[in-house]
């Protein structure tokens, strides 16, 4: 039985500290998120797939199905 994906993670601004909790695509990685709370465009970290992989709670979809991300 495979584990369910999870949907949902939370971003967290390393610049203001912002928490927003976002729906993740299934079927892409995002590359850039304008943060809420300071207008900062977040990209991911070096060696990250998307900003979820870098500063979310819950990794991307597709890293969590086969740990790759929709770019490796």
């Amino acid at each position: 039985m495979t584990p369910a994906i999870v949907l949902e993670s939370t971003l967290t601004c390393p610049h203001c500290g912002h928490v927003a909790t976002e729906t993740m695509p299934t079927d892409a990685c995002i590359w850039f998120y304008d943060c809420l709370g300071c207008g900062v465009k977040l990209k991911p970290l070096p060696g990250d797939c998307c900003v979820f992989c870098s500063y979310a709670d819950v990794p991307c979809p597709p890293i969590q199905v086969d740990g790759k991300g929709c770019c490796g």
